[in-house]
């Protein structure tokens, strides 16, 4: 599961000009406000619901596609490019204004949607949701530019609350509609079906955004648009490329794989040095714990939870909906955590709490496995996750809170650029690193039929257990790291 937050984009929002905010200030949904808030909630909603339905289809296309070996794959390329999407609408938006990025965003995102669900190949299925990252990535920065630049400052809490609780329905429903639709359409329908859905928000939204936040905001006594940061880009594409390399690597582990292995390397660890803070991963007190937190805990859950439906359809015979719906209730849980997180009583325990929410992530992953026992019943999946769920949302909300706590003014951006930086990267290594155990113990010839599954032939258990127990070891590293927290 993922968020828009205002984090990482490396971007400061401006203030709109003092006509605009004047104009309609009663609320986002006001008669000025009405279409710009309409229109980019419910980008954010599509977009949410893709990325919740996607892991329901995905055991089903990677099946069709002969690309199980790849699957893991496939997740981690849209996390992979989506950083470099990030760093490049950051400087764009600045430059030129949030206008051209949100379009190149959403055309990337809906191309890349169309590639995957048009894909003959397991590789253009991968191309195409290396693509669909790029767009992403553009998006989410793009649409948090357009809310500093459009809104006043007093109504940006609403349209940022309306962000968050567009994530709630579609992970409710999200991996349902995409069950059904998997089985009544097909796979290829939940990727191709979402463009067509993104005219109409888009229309209600780009003219007003044209208006009110389409031109580079110029400060007083300068005389031109901030130029790009240049060695910022190459730092955030050497990122992209070596990570992409190291997943390329990983899922054939052959003697050439130490090739292209060795120069993911290369590029990965002096960007990834020079984007994080000092010490992040030797878990120094303070922010670089924090930063180091949030890449560990989204990692390890977003590694486990996108092999949880292949799981289940491939050793336990369900149907992608049932696959599903041992999913859905986690979004609530997730919210539920958020909340408590939030309540101005629990603030003195915060750090107690966040070592409890990594504890019950590392347990939920732990049990994981007994879901391939016939005799455990299936529907302990879902209360397990329920419980993780609620885990990650007392540590992922606390992480942004504790990363502005620990911040100055003026490094805000730079360090909240960081934390998100961490999140993607880790959700991309660590996805390579259980694709990689997956295909090596034989996940890639997992048996999709329950005839197959049943009889046992052609069943590969240890995959699955590969991919889960790191991850949970990974989960109790970040309850340790909980207690880094605080500056002595």
């Amino acid at each position: 599961m993922a968020d828009l937050e205002p984090r990482g984009t490396g971007v400061t929002p401006q203030p709109p000009a003092p006509s605009l905010a004047a104009e309609g200030e009663e609320s986002v949904l006001g008669r000025s406000y009405r279409g710009l808030s309409i229109g980019i909630v419910s980008v954010v909603l599509l977009i949410a619901f893709e990325a919740m339905a996607v892991g329901t289809a995905m055991p089903v296309a990677a099946r069709e596609l002969d690309g199980i070996s790849a699957y893991g794959f496939a997740f981690s390329a849209y996390f992979t490019t989506s950083l470099f999407g990030m760093v490049l609408a950051g400087q764009w938006a600045d430059r030129r204004g949030p206008l051209g990025a949100l379009t190149a965003g959403i055309g990337g995102f809906a191309a890349g949607l169309v590639l995957a669900g048009t894909a003959g190949a397991m590789w253009l299925f991968v191309l195409g949701r290396a693509v669909q990252g790029l767009g992403g990535g553009l998006v989410i920065v793009a649409l948090y530019v357009v809310v500093g630049r459009a809104y006043p400052e007093r109504l940006r809490p609403s349209i940022m609350a309306a962000f968050a609780a567009s994530w709630v329905v579609p992970s409710v429903v999200g991996p349902l509609v995409s069950g059904a639709v998997t089985e009544q359409l097909g796979w290829r329908w939940v990727f191709v079906g979402i463009p067509v859905l993104v005219v109409l928000p888009l229309g209600l939204a780009l003219p007003q955004i044209r208006r009110r936040a389409a031109g580079p905001v110029k400060r007083e006594g300068e005389a031109a648009a901030p130029s790009f940061d240049r060695r910022r880009i190459r730092l955030a594409l050497g990122i992209s490329v070596g990570a992409g390399l190291l997943q390329y690597a990983a899922q054939d582990l052959r003697w050439w794989s130490f090739v292209p292995a060795a120069v993911g390397v290369g590029l990965l660890v002096p960007a990834v040095l020079g984007l994080l803070p000092r010490g992040t991963y030797r878990a120094a007190r303070g922010l670089p714990s924090v930063v180091l937190l949030r890449g560990v805990a989204a990692g390890s859950f977003i590694a486990a939870e996108s092999f949880v439906p292949l799981m289940l359809v491939t050793q336990r015979g369900l149907s992608p909906t049932l696959a599903g719906f041992s999913l859905a209730a986690g979004g609530a849980t997730w919210a539920l955590g958020s909340w408590v997180q939030a309540r101005a009583r629990v603030e003195p325990y915060r750090e107690r709490l966040m070592t409890v929410g990594m504890v019950l992530v590392a347990a939920a992953i732990t049990t994981l496995p007994g879901a391939l026992i016939d005799s455990v019943p299936v529907w302990t999946v879902a209360v397990a996750w329920a419980f993780g769920c609620f885990g990650m949302g007392l540590v992922i909300s606390s992480t942004s809170v504790l990363l502005l706590h620990l911040s100055a003014p003026e490094q805000a951006g730079a360090n909240s650029a960081a934390l998100q930086m961490s999140d993607g990267l880790s959700n991309a290594l660590l996805l390579a690193a259980g694709g990689a155990a997956f295909a090596a113990l034989g996940g890639g010839t997992v048996a999709h039929t329950t005839t197959t599954t049943a009889s046992g032939a052609a069943s590969h258990p240890a995959a699955f257990v590969a991919v889960f127990l790191p991850m949970a070891g990974v989960a109790l590293v970040g309850a340790w790291v909980t207690t880094r927290l605080r500056e002595r």
